[in-house]
């Protein structure tokens, strides 16, 4: 391969690329931190100029931070978004122009997975949404041909080599997918961040490996740094549960969100406070805190999950995350068999990693502790292609067999049928809220697996249009996992077992799972459509599943501070924590029109509040006008509510 060409101006890439491609632009851009922002908006703009070149762009998680809004929510949202992304991030122009529906004709955006919830009233997204397990991307993007790549990459003082870093997941599959097919190898263009953290191993390539590498001069925007979310009771609790399953010696992997941080903070109190975990099991189900099984973590766990994120730096930092493996299927079966020796010891310490990902993505504070790992542990992190982590069967399933040994694979989904169908990315309508991604790879690999189990988690209700409803459902109009891959599924009130079992069996679990105002009816149903016996009934424990039992039982938790509301750090100031809580209350009060107008009369004979620095922060201090003086009043009743 001869020297890539060079270049610091990101307009001197775009002629590179154009100049190098005949045709329609057929362009891959990997997801998430690795798209290169800055080089793709100068495409953008040069193409929508020219219509008589086509683009068309395939990727995923097109990141765009959140607009300021109007009322409350904007007075919150915009000082915080301008501090914590940057007054110069680089909005994606494509991002904008979906939004709005104004996507130049002769440039078709495809993405297999997206912000969750942000593209829902965007017909171009939706119509061009590409419904795909991740690991099928590579083979999808040779069938349409792609003829260029681009991706932000890595570099460190000293060396010749670039680092994939955040992205391994897809871009030498893809490379080799498109190849195999008989087609050009594709443009491959980096453009070189130095806020991005660098990792080494696998996640390395030569620099020749690019056919252009762009390093623009500074001032380089902030990477986009995922705000942490407040985690609640139900979260906790959903967490606590999900912490029983998991063996010591085994294999974890997590997605993403509150739930997930939950989990996390549930494993590293295990091993660090396991005095302290206990009581927060006996709180939620006194049969769990004496288990035998439940102690500290002995040999750790190894981390298998297509994103690395917050919850591993955690689980990394407390000990959880260190069992270490090695590419070496010899050496991992005598480790399997227990005839390792002292040498295979020392093999295994020097080389092995205890943490594999196709991705990785954050907060800040996430991307400064890759920055500063002390080298030992820098080198126990090995990303790696997504064929390699979210499969078993990319051409060394012995191997990974071997290291994955009593895996648990944990997923969030947003409803769950009674018969143990799961609803995870999309709505009974065909609108796609996110994307499959690898979810269906990992609840395949559970079943694939002797000894490991599919765990897919979901609150017991969501608030929606006013109404309080049940997530936990007799069907409904879409599928993300059908029901005869049904594992297990975990809410606020328990866990559900339904791998092997029977539809009866499975709508016993699924109802003593549920909220207690739908369990009934849950069950009502099932006897309708003559899948359960007339003379079931819920225990008396599942007549106790409600919002308020639970808060009861883990309230005293939370004063002793087992339980804090931002359990993997926060990225709010601490009276945008309050606002956080105040405005989550006032959220839920004002969901139906009878609570809105209640709300508001309240406020109106309320006091004008004494949180002065809260006030301020959303300035309001001294509002002018009957509507900064109404939203003054709702904001202080719910700084009042919230209080404690």
């Amino acid at each position: 391969m001869t020297a890539p060409a060079r270049f610091e101006r990101i307009d001197d890439a775009v002629d590179f690329l154009l100049a190098r491609t005949q045709g329609p632009l057929h362009v891959g851009a990997p997801l998430g931190l690795g798209k290169p922002h800055r080089l793709l908006n100068a495409l953008y703009a040069r193409i929508a100029a020219d219509p008589s070149r086509a683009l068309h762009l395939y990727t995923a998680l097109s990141l765009d931070p959140p607009g300021a809004g109007k009322g409350l929510e904007g007075r919150f949202v915009g000082p915080f978004a301008r501090r914590h992304f940057g007054d110069d991030f680089p909005r994606l122009a494509y991002v904008d122009a979906l939004k709005r529906n104004t996507l130049p004709a002769h440039i078709e955006i495809e993405e297999f997975y997206l912000q969750s919830g942000a593209l829902l009233n965007s017909p171009p997204a939706q119509q061009r949404y590409a419904s795909l397990n991740y690991t099928h991307v590579a083979r999808a993007l040779a069938d349409r041909g792609v003829n260029a790549i681009v991706q932000k990459v890595a570099r460190r003082d000293g060396d010749a080599r670039l680092s994939l870093s955040c992205n391994t997941d897809l871009t030498q599959d893809a490379v080799d997918a498109i190849v195999a097919r008989g087609l050009p190898r594709p443009l491959l263009i980096a453009e070189v961040d130095p806020q991005l953290p660098w990792l080494g191993g696998s996640a390395t390539v030569a620099e020749d490996y690019f056919d252009a590498v762009v390093t623009p001069p500074g001032p380089h925007p902030k990477l986009f740094g995922l705000p942490r979310q407040p985690v609640t009771d139900a979260d906790y609790a959903i967490g606590f549960y999900a912490s029983t399953l998991v063996r010591d010696g085994g294999t974890l992997q997590i997605g993403i969100g509150a739930l997930a941080d939950a989990l996390c903070h549930a494993l590293a109190l295990r091993h660090a406070d396991n005095a302290g975990y206990r009581r927060v099991l006996a709180a939620l189900d006194p049969a769990l805190a004496s288990r035998p099984d439940l102690a500290p973590f002995a040999e750790g766990l190894y981390g298998c999950s297509e994103m690395i994120n917050e919850g591993f730096r955690r689980l990394v930092e407390v000990g959880v995350i260190r069992r270490k493996v090695v590419d070496d299927e010899a050496l991992m079966r005598r480790i399997a068999d227990g005839r390792a020796d002292d040498a295979d010891r020392a093999v295994l310490e020097r080389d092995g990693e205890y943490l594999h990902g196709g991705f990785y993505l954050g907060s800040p504070e996430f991307y400064d502790w890759l920055r500063h790992l002390p080298e030992d542990q820098h080198r126990g992190i090995g990303m790696r292609r997504i064929s390699e982590v979210n499969e078993l069967y990319g051409g060394h399933e012995a191997l990974e067999r071997l290291q994955r040994r009593d895996a648990r694979f944990f997923n969030t989904c947003m409803m769950a049928t009674a018969l143990g169908a799961a609803v995870s990315d999309g709505l009974a309508d065909g609108r796609v809220v996110s994307g499959v991604g690898g979810q269906y790879n990992f609840v395949a690999m559970a079943h694939a697996l002797p000894d490991a189990r599919s765990v897919l988690m979901l609150r017991a209700t969501r608030d929606a249009g006013g109404e309080n409803r049940s997530n936990l459902v007799w069907n409904y109009g879409h599928t993300t996992i059908p029901r005869h891959l049904r594992d297990i599924y975990i809410s606020e009130y328990g866990i559900a077992d339904l791998r092997g079992r029977a539809d009866e069996d499975c709508v016993q679990a699924m109802a003593a799972i549920a909220d207690a105002r739908y369990g009934r009816g849950l069950l009502d149903t099932a006897r309708r459509e003559g899948k359960l016996r007339a003379d079931f009934s819920l225990t008396a424990a599942a007549r106790r599943n409600t919002p308020e039992h639970l808060r009861q039982a883990l309230a005293p938790l939370r004063r002793e501070g087992l339980l804090p509301d931002y359990p993997l750090g926060s990225d709010f100031t601490p009276v945008e924590e309050r606002l956080v809580r105040a405005l989550g209350w006032l959220k839920a009060a004002t969901a139906s029109r009878t609570g809105k107008l209640a709300t508001v009369a309240r406020a109106l004979l309320g006091g004008s509040g004494d949180d002065a620095e809260a006030l301020a922060r959303m300035d309001l201090a001294a509002p002018s006008g009957l509507g900064a003086r109404l939203e003054a009043r709702l904001l202080a009743l719910a700084l009042r509510e919230t209080r404690s």
